[in-house]
């Protein structure tokens, strides 16, 4: 009989828990849902022009596209950028996410590009936004204005003591709508 009860009490526990853990993860998608809304303006697509500084001096441009869409419920953002030469092909093409971390107030961009990847700094701003990535004494910041369906971004080389340099330069028209990457999941039969 005092087994019995012991294993009742630990299934009321378990219950207990189990529906508090429930409460709190309702409770943190929320709150990430919540700090996803000012990054709504970037959903769809997009399409314009990147202009990239090379080493040397020269310029060189790109068609830029984006795609921009929501996943988990709305508690993340995902982005997919792609820079075409003027022969059509993929000359540049990255993948990122954009979180909230209600426990620390702080959003992160998990970036993927031309082998690459890494955690940075973001800062969602009324009009657009900032994010950061730093190598030692050196920075770059990538700063976008969104407004009225454009999106002009420039990114900065940052070195102590030096005046910035600008590495790249978009001009982005928002071209539409999409459901991506929410459309085409594989559905349960």
């Amino acid at each position: 009989m005092k087994t019995l009860h012991a294993l009742i009490l630990a299934a009321g526990l378990l219950l207990g828990a189990s529906a508090h853990a429930q409460h709190d993860m309702a409770a943190l998608q929320a709150a990430q849902r919540q700090a996803m809304q000012p990054l709504a303006k970037l959903d769809g697509t997009w399409r314009g022009t990147a202009k990239v500084s090379l080493d040397g001096g020269g310029i060189k441009e790109l068609v830029q596209t984006e795609r921009i869409g929501s996943m988990l419920d709305g508690t993340i953002k995902v982005i997919e950028g792609r820079g075409y030469g003027p022969d059509g092909k993929t000359e540049f093409n990255a993948f990122a996410i954009v979180s909230f971390s209600p426990h620390s107030g702080k959003y992160n961009f998990h970036s993927h590009a031309q082998g690459q990847a890494g955690d940075f700094a973001f800062e969602p701003r009324p009009d657009g936004f900032v994010w950061i990535i730093r190598y030692g004494n050196v920075t770059i910041r990538q700063t976008a204005v969104i407004k009225d369906g454009t999106w002009h971004e420039v990114g900065e080389r940052l070195v102590e003591g030096q005046p910035p340099v600008k590495t790249v330069e978009l001009r982005l028209t928002r071209v539409g709508d999409t459901d991506w990457p929410a459309a085409g999941a594989v559905p349960q039969r």
